[in-house]
């Protein structure tokens, strides 16, 4: 995994197969995701929550707790039958994942199997990222930006992302130095899930290498085994002042956001609370408030240099 060999680059040195080397892989991600899937590849616990939005408030963002985006990994050995559906154009087969990372490179939701095909936009209508707003099990939030309160949690995107209430997008041409500032910004904090992407290949050279497995359920297992060996490598080196600059923050500028946190209480899930719940995550009218008050936000509360 962490050399991206084939299984018999050192069968003279270790005195086993190919297929036994084969075996071992197999048998070690089944271990690994069976008994540190529930901690190190979990919805974010309300401690986890609350940290993520300090950090995002420290950085700008009041409410974001993460970058959501999307990367493709090569199938080499890709069945015949099926390349034409996990080829776009005249590329080589592909098998997309989708990440939501934070500010110290925690992968904390991993969508991995939708045929590289498909863009973000049709991986996110088949990701369970938002399953837990849809059925109502979600914490409750609320926060104030720029006077106004709002009651959902953002990811930042780049600009193939919709306009929901739920995504904040840079501005492609920004027109002024509020917009310029916010599109710089936004721009600088997105990169955290491209750097989740970077490391995590540069740690497992099988997922930056083309999969060279026939079956596809294996190589979903190698890619979640190896997510939760990243997270446990963050965990393990997660940087121990960001609680201090944190506080800094909070003292330079008064608490420029209110926090209440508590579970979703509302009634049993059925059809017309998840529409409900569907239309509040798409409101696109909420999007341009909270972009337009993200922009009056970082331009009176960041600091940045003189002209």
């Amino acid at each position: 995994m962490a050399y991206g060999l084939p299984g018999d680059a050192l069968d003279e040195y270790l005195r086993i197969s190919e297929t036994t080397a084969m075996q071992c892989l197999e048998y070690f991600v089944d271990g690994i995701i069976n008994s540190f899937q529930h901690v190190y590849l979990r919805r974010p616990t309300p401690e986890d929550l609350h940290r993520l939005l300090e950090v995002g408030e420290s950085r700008g963002f009041p409410g974001m707790v993460g970058s959501i985006d999307c990367m493709h990994w090569e199938w080499k050995n890709c069945p015949s039958a099926w390349a034409g559906q996990y080829s776009r154009g005249h590329g080589k087969p592909t098998i997309v994942l989708e990440v939501v990372a934070s500010y110290d490179l925690w992968i904390w939701h991993a969508f991995f199997g939708p045929p590289g095909t498909c863009n973000d936009i049709n991986v996110l209508d088949r990701s369970p990222v938002f399953d837990d707003i849809l059925e109502g099990r979600a914490l409750v939030v609320n926060y104030v930006v720029n006077g106004r309160q709002y009651h959902m949690t953002y990811y930042l995107t780049d600009g193939i992302y919709p306009k929901w209430a739920a995504f904040i997008q840079s501005i492609s041409h920004p027109q002024g130095p509020k917009a310029s500032l916010f599109a710089t910004y936004q721009e600088g904090v997105r990169k955290d899930v491209e750097r989740a992407f970077g490391v995590l290949q540069s740690r497992f050279a099988i997922v930056k290498n083309p999969a060279l497995s026939w079956d596809k359920e294996k190589i979903g297992k190698i890619m979640k085994a190896s997510i939760i060996l990243h997270n446990m490598i963050v965990e393990d080196e997660r940087d121990q002042g960001t609680q201090h600059r944190r506080r800094e923050f909070r003292e330079r500028e008064g608490g420029g956001i209110q926090l209440d946190y508590s579970f979703s209480v509302e009634t049993p899930t059925n059809l017309n609370n998840m529409m409900v719940n569907r239309a509040r995550l798409r409101d696109k009218k909420m999007h341009e408030l909270l972009k337009a008050d993200l922009v009056e936000h970082i331009w009176r509360h960041v600091p940045r240099t003189q002209d």
